[in-house]
């Protein structure tokens, strides 16, 4: 089986966020199941020199965005064994930033046309084109409109996965035409709400669209959380699903991760009692190991869940002898809300701003809960994360986070979690959790629990490998 996966960024040449992480996972994790998986993506200004040096140039070509011509390089990388495929245009992606131009759609048009246009050239036929997001929901509209009558093309299946609903690639009508060159008599595929709406075609023309969890391909259906195309996706719903994503079970690894202070296993802690006292040491809070942590490694933006922690801070560390620990950067009021916080309650909390990993990573391995308690969240890997340092996770039921943790109050599951998007409710789960915590034996048992989770990429990479081969079937 052959898999073309189509992406606007991909590890390690240029990633802004989760996207990136699973580009450059997942692929992997295909190959080392004997999937032929490729990766296409822009050839960024941002990607490394070091990078750059080993890729190999292919050919060029000319490739149609409506009614011009464009230049197109190829260039060749190998990464762990997976062929990466980097679209070269100066115009479109010699450029600070992968996102945020004034011709964003353009630029994602040529590339859609261009994962396309190459096949032939590369003599590189799949089995499954599978494309991410609005940057590249157009591959699937392009394919019905220009390619699927084309005899090299036939029996090419398209799968489209929508990471966030909240990004469509959103812009005004005349676009159609002029600059995504869509024929006067299929202009209905990307017309919604009076707009062009790239990821409504992408929906439209996939053969099956998938989303990074179950519970948020279900959510998506509610107006709730789809951000205006519930009618489209409720007219589709029979080929909607959910796959979780998977993290990266080797940078996460607290057996051997070189950036927290002492490696551990779920067969001996003693580590993880180190990394407790050391992180402690550093943030500037009371050394005590009786005391749990509770800590955020989080975007400080409203829907992860920050105004309700703003609502029931004070209460927890009233009524609780607990610490509390903050990475992450965003809104100014959140930002401003812990720092004030710290200065309230020294030697107890600790706000850390901005983006630094191997803090991040000495947080996930010294806390004792890990508190995610998002609005919305498709997929979440915060919380698989502080599983595999058996830190325990307190969630609220939405998206991925409903699919990973399963709450412990049975006896079975990895985790606390509430359901209604209100501070009390997060209270009483923080409460359950901190109960749990004040019996050692108990939570010894939750803990071992919680590190021996299966949230590896292989897991999700088994899931697609089943839903490549329902497509090819049909």
């Amino acid at each position: 089986m052959k898999v073309l996966f189509c992406t606007s960024e991909a590890l390690p040449f240029a990633a802004s966020g989760g996207l990136g992480d699973v580009s450059g996972s997942l692929p992997q994790a295909l190959r080392a199941r004997l999937i032929g998986c490729r990766v296409v993506m822009p050839l960024y200004e941002e990607i490394p020199k070091e990078l750059r040096e080993n890729m190999r140039f292919l050919t060029s070509l000319s490739v149609p965005v409506a009614w011009r011509r464009q230049y197109c390089g190829i260039f060749e990388a190998k990464v762990g064994g997976v062929i990466y495929y980097l679209i070269d245009n100066q115009y479109y992606f010699k450029r600070h930033g992968l996102y945020g131009h004034y011709d964003d759609a353009e630029r994602f048009a040529f590339l859609s046309r261009a994962a396309l246009e190459m096949l032939p050239y590369i003599d590189f036929k799949p089995d499954v084109i599978h494309c991410n997001d609005w940057e590249t929901a157009l591959v699937p509209v392009y394919f019905r409109l220009f390619y699927a009558n084309n005899d090299w093309y036939a029996g090419i299946k398209t799968l489209l996965t929508i990471h966030n609903i909240q990004y469509q690639g959103k812009y005004g009508i005349e676009l159609l035409r002029d600059v995504l060159g869509i024929p006067e008599s299929e202009t209905q595929l990307l017309e919604y709400d009076n707009c062009v709406n790239i990821l409504k075609g992408g929906i439209e023309c996939a053969n099956w669209v998938s989303t990074v969890s179950p519970t948020y391909a279900e959510e998506i259906l509610n107006p709730w959380f789809s951000h205006g195309l519930d009618s489209i996706l409720n007219a589709r719903s029979w080929k909607l699903s959910g796959i979780l994503n998977g993290i990266d079970t080797t940078l996460y690894n607290p057996e051997t991760d070189e950036d927290i202070y002492a490696n551990y296993t779920a067969e001996d802690l003693s580590g993880k009692a180190i990394n407790k006292k050391k992180l402690q040491e550093r943030l500037n809070l009371t050394e005590d190991p009786s005391v749990p942590i509770i800590s955020m490694v989080s975007r400080m933006v409203s829907h992860k869940g920050l105004d309700l922690v703003k609502e029931a801070l004070d209460q927890l560390m009233w009524e609780s002898d607990v610490q509390f620990v903050i990475l992450g950067s965003g809104e100014w009021e959140y930002e401003s809300f812990f720092r004030d916080m710290q200065g309230r309650y020294p030697g107890r909390l600790s706000a850390c701003f901005g983006f630094v990993p191997e803090l991040a990573h000495k947080i996930y391995a010294g806390s004792d809960i890990f508190l995610m308690p998002s609005k919305s969240e498709p997929c979440g890997l915060s919380q698989m994360i502080a599983l595999r340092y058996g830190t325990i996770p307190v969630v609220r039921e939405t998206g991925g986070l409903k699919d990973s943790i399963q709450d412990s109050g049975d006896g079975e599951g990895n985790g606390f979690t509430f359901q209604t998007y209100n501070s009390g409710d997060m209270l009483q789960a923080i409460r359950r959790a901190l109960e749990g915590y004040a019996k050692p034996e108990g939570w010894s048992v939750l803990v071992d629990r919680a590190m021996k989770c299966d949230n590896s990429w292989g897991r999700s990479a088994n899931e697609y490998i089943r839903l490549y081969k329902s497509l090819i079937k049909e």
